[in-house]
């Protein structure tokens, strides 16, 4: 960050009084820019016993299958958004949304939250962000082609919960790949 976006004069970085962060703030007004983590909002929507999935038509890991998910907006709760999500990349409607999986991604700074949640119908199609979308039995979900970590580690703990019939609430941390400079660590 270079200037204020509140006055358009130049930022510097210190620790404001008070404060125990390094932070940015306008030279001229004060003004303390805080830069917090970014919320994934989404869903693992099922139907009877297959789970559905989308394989990504953009970047990052496009051509690669995740849940339907995206970055929470302003103005919406966190199961607004996951229900958004879905239906923008899915066209899928939902019910019986239950929270389930809260995965930390510090070293990128994003906090994935997913929800349990059962399809209204089978009326799905590819939203502009998919190129398909399908329903996948577990013998059938193509582990080594999803899109990202926290979406393997929520399937991980579905099916693992499933065979135990008890969805506990889950609260866990993503750790970067081999270090903070690792090439793939855009692979939350």
């Amino acid at each position: 960050m270079k200037f204020c976006n509140q006055c358009g004069h130049s930022v510097s970085q210190h620790i404001p009084q008070g404060d125990s962060r390094l932070r940015y703030v306008c030279d001229h007004c004060h003004t303390i820019h805080y830069q917090n983590p970014n919320i994934v909002a989404g869903c693992l929507p099922t139907w009877g016993t297959q789970v559905l999935l989308c394989r990504r038509a953009i970047e990052p890991r496009k051509g690669y299958w995740t849940l339907p998910a995206g970055f929470m907006e302003n103005g919406e709760t966190v199961e607004q958004a996951a229900r958004r999500e879905t239906l923008e990349e899915a066209c899928a409607q939902l019910q019986c949304l239950s929270l389930y999986t809260l995965i930390d991604v510090p070293h990128i700074n994003q906090v994935h939250i997913f929800y349990r949640a059962e399809l209204q119908s089978l009326d799905f199609a590819a939203g502009e962000e998919s190129l398909e979308v399908q329903l996948f039995e577990e013998a059938d979900i193509p582990w080594s082609e999803l899109a990202f970590r926290t979406v393997s580690r929520t399937l991980e703990c579905f099916f693992a919960d499933r065979t135990a019939n008890t969805y506990p609430v889950r609260n866990e941390a993503v750790p970067p790949l081999s270090g903070l400079n690792h090439p793939n660590n855009n692979d939350i």
